[in-house]
């Protein structure tokens, strides 16, 4: 009897333990379900200016709780999204990192609002040998002759005329993740409309050189540009001044007064004279 009555308890027991394990399966996997969000992520590495496609988005389980906005349920809704940023495989595809909807690939996908892309002609040495990359900030120099002055002669000048220009490509490549120097014979930069015309006039007339600077110095440090004399350290010559001609002082002259004399008249035969005294 009181073996029959253990093994019911035993049985029990077991029911009770696998109702249990059964329970809380099933609580865990609602858990884990409700606790993760379908979201797009790269299929593959996306370069800048890139259209996107179905083979390069998938969709992944992502956590809920750390979902950052602007984040995309549905692959359909990225084809043909052109990317501004380039991504890596497994990275989330968010609005940001997207250029506006109709935006055709290619490098104007990339341009900020509000600013032009202007290619200038570079060598090993003008390009920072081959170290302005994509991504990069550069100061733009034009070697030129300083305006003419009346009765002064010209001199060579160097200027920085625009500061902080971002480097959109080298070449024909955009890509921001190669670190490697590439020396080039072009590079295309991203200015506004002002700084365009300034940026063209100034390869007109004269010798443009790139300075590679800190992409998170925001300073701007005013020049007044170098010439021959500041170069080697000599003051400027003094302009000698100007010589004003005085016109020479009037002499009034008065006549002397003439002393008074008697004369006679002299007669000698048919001739006549006169004497004074």
């Amino acid at each position: 009897m009181k073996t029959s009555r253990a093994v019911v308890m035993l049985g029990m027991a077991l029911l009770a333990g696998v109702a249990a394990v059964g329970f809380a399966s099933r609580w865990l996997l609602q858990t884990s379900s409700s606790a993760v969000t379908p979201v797009a992520v790269a299929a593959a590495d996306v370069s800048l200016g890139q259209p996107l496609s179905p083979n390069l988005v998938r969709m992944v389980n992502w956590p809920t709780g750390s979902i950052p906005p602007g984040t995309f349920k549905d692959t359909k809704a990225l084809e043909g999204r052109v990317v501004r940023t380039s991504l890596e495989r497994g990275e989330l595809v968010v609005e940001s990192k997207l250029a506006p909807q109709g935006t055709k690939g290619g490098l104007s996908a990339v341009i900020g609002e509000g600013k032009r892309a202007i290619t200038v002609r570079v060598n090993d040495v003008v390009g920072v040998a081959g170290f302005a990359l994509p991504g990069n900030y550069v100061d733009v120099i034009v070697n030129t002759q300083e305006p003419e002055v009346k009765g002064d002669s010209q001199q060579s000048i160097s200027k920085i005329v625009l500061e902080k220009i971002l480097v959109l490509a080298v070449a024909q490549q955009v890509n921001r993740d190669d670190t490697q120097p590439k020396v080039v014979n072009a590079v295309t930069l991203e200015v506004t409309p002002e700084q365009a015309e300034k940026l063209d006039l100034a390869r007109s007339v004269g010798s443009l050189s790139l300075v590679l600077r800190n992409q998170v110095d925001n300073r701007a440090l005013p020049t007044g540009g170098a010439t021959k004399i500041t170069l080697l350290g000599k003051p400027a010559a003094a302009i000698p001044a100007p010589v004003i001609p005085v016109a020479p002082a009037r002499v009034k002259y008065t006549a002397r007064p003439t002393a008074r004399r008697d004369c006679i008249g002299v007669l000698s035969g048919t001739q006549g004279s006169q004497e004074c005294f």
